[in-house]
């Protein structure tokens, strides 16, 4: 049975119709990128899968459970979340922004456990900055603060994370950080990644690195193409999706390795394509 199974999903809004007929699963273990232009329903396809929105038909299913039936503290055990961007309103200390994702097996008048405190240190040292467990959240880089978020999401003990763009707003090492952080999770625990991206090369990363990894690219509100990375990011594909010229290269790592990355070349005028 499939972790999170999507199946014929539709959404609109009275004035537009944002997703049409997506079906994909994702299995423990895999990582699930989710590629697209600005506007194609990405963030509302990740709502959806997240309970915030009600699909328009079709069914999200958890462990072959609809969502529809689960309350919000059941899915909160199912799936967890790492926004693209985390407003840093108040001073908290990052031990208290991780216990946070312990809120589902917390009941409203409760105070956390030891149990809880030890899982949100775990957390922290699964992702590399137990070190920074005591310092406020509002002193923290942009890429400690996305690891804070991460281990977060781990607190939940859920088997399916939800990131959006998460290294959209990195420098180049901070964006390494988090998909060597997302790779050593996967295979350390098993969990499954459903990531939304801009970077056809975080497919090629995750493939490279030996997790199995699906990528699917939307375009006009449907999934125009599901598969490997190394089936579906294509010279031609990448075309069709973003009206841009690119090549697909192999480097040679040490040994027999070999990656691949896509190279962007130029733009396409989409008015003569």
């Amino acid at each position: 049975m499939a972790l999170l199974e999507v199946k014929e999903v539709y959404f609109k809004y009275p004035q537009a119709t944002i997703l049409e007929n997506i079906s994909f699963h994702i299995e423990p273990g895999e990582v699930f990128c989710l590629l697209g232009p600005n506007g194609c329903g990405k963030t509302t396809l990740l709502d959806c899968i997240l309970g915030w929105l009600k699909p328009y038909s079709g069914q999200i299913l958890f462990n072959g459970c609809p969502i529809q039936d689960m309350s919000a503290p059941q899915i909160a055990r199912q799936v967890a979340y790492v926004p693209q961007i985390h407003e840093k309103t108040f001073p908290y200390l990052v031990r208290d922004i991780v216990i946070m994702g312990r809120a589902s097996f917390i009941g409203p008048f409760d105070t956390p456990s030891a149990e809880d405190w030890a899982i949100a240190e775990k957390a922290l040292d699964m992702v590399g900055i137990y070190r920074l467990k005591d310092r406020p959240y509002t002193q923290l880089s942009g890429g400690e603060g996305q690891l804070v978020m991460v281990a977060r999401a781990l607190a939940q003990n859920s088997p399916l994370v939800v990131m959006d763009e998460p290294t959209a707003h990195l420098d180049y090492r901070h964006e390494l950080m988090i998909l060597e952080t997302v790779v050593e999770l996967v295979k350390q625990t098993g969990l499954a990644v459903l990531m939304a991206t801009h970077v056809p090369n975080h497919g090629y990363y995750f493939e490279n690195q030996g997790i199995r990894t699906q990528a699917a690219l939307v375009k006009n509100k449907q999934i125009m193409a599901l598969g490997k990375p190394s089936e579906v990011l294509s010279e031609q594909n990448l075309g069709q999706l973003y009206h841009i010229k690119t090549r697909i290269i192999d480097c040679q790592l040490d040994g027999e390795a070999l990656l691949k990355q896509v190279v962007p070349i130029s733009t396409i005028d989409h008015r003569s394509s």
